[in-house]
């Protein structure tokens, strides 16, 4: 009965200590997510997994599990870069994760014209490379042309824009000191800092990581990774370990 008592005692404390583990890696180092929508396609599809490294920018309360605490600070703050791909929450509930491209740094004043973007009335460069893309928005498909943009920095990404955009005029952004204005690579397909009443501009302390690397991606459309049958149909097995 002893060695019972002993043997099952023995697993609960491998068992805490495993999850205490877990827990301080994925709150201090990496943490895993799932990519649900299309709103950073072609850069992101649905069905990614990606990992975040939750050091980059220092860390919030939204480090941690369920943000539990209302300090509002961020220790060992690091400022994040123009077209970064970060993961934040929601300025809304402050709970959801969104993961969008850093376009807009505190001060800026950013504007969309003929379907292009101004950041302080300089117009980012764009280079077409494919005009014949198609991708998904929620559950339609509809083609897009795809673009090389260059921000002010010198970062370099994809984009896709539709020819008659969701998004070809707008009012001038001016984002707020502590503020960043985040865009969605799929351009008409994304919520994103442009709408003011459900995203908006994102403080520094809801800032959770910047995305580093797809490690798994599979096709939802093609297939659920539970059904193992089909999983040389479903699996993009050239995404996994994709850096970003």
């Amino acid at each position: 009965m002893k060695n019972i008592t002993f043997i099952v005692w023995d697993n609960i404390k491998t068992l805490f200590f495993a999850l205490v583990i877990a827990l301080i890696i994925r709150s201090l180092f990496f943490q895993p997510f799932y990519i649900p929508s299309s709103s950073m396609e072609p850069t992101l599809l649905i069905g990614d997994r990606i990992f975040v490294s939750k050091y980059s920018y220092g860390y919030s309360k939204h480090s941690f599990p369920f943000s539990p605490s209302n300090y509002k600070k961020r220790i060992f703050k690091k400022d994040p870069k123009q077209g970064d791909l970060i993961v934040f929450k929601t300025p809304a509930d402050n709970r959801t994760d969104y993961i969008k491209r850093l376009i807009g740094l505190p001060g800026d004043q950013i504007k969309f014209t003929n379907g292009n973007i101004f950041i302080n009335g300089k117009e980012i460069t764009k280079k077409k490379i494919d005009n014949k893309f198609e991708i998904r928005c929620g559950v339609s498909n509809f083609n897009v042309s795809i673009y090389e943009e260059t921000l002010p920095n010198g970062v370099k990404y994809i984009a896709a824009y539709r020819e008659t955009g969701s998004m070809q005029n707008s009012d001038l952004y001016t984002v707020p000191n502590d503020h960043y204005f985040f865009l969605g690579d799929n351009r008409d397909c994304s919520k994103d800092s442009r709408y003011l009443s459900s995203v908006g501009y994102v403080k520094n302390l809801n800032l959770v990581g910047k995305a580093q690397l797809v490690f798994f991606s599979n096709d939802t459309v093609k297939g659920s990774i539970l059904k193992i049958w089909n999983l040389h149909n479903s699996l993009r097995i050239k995404r996994f370990f994709k850096k970003l």
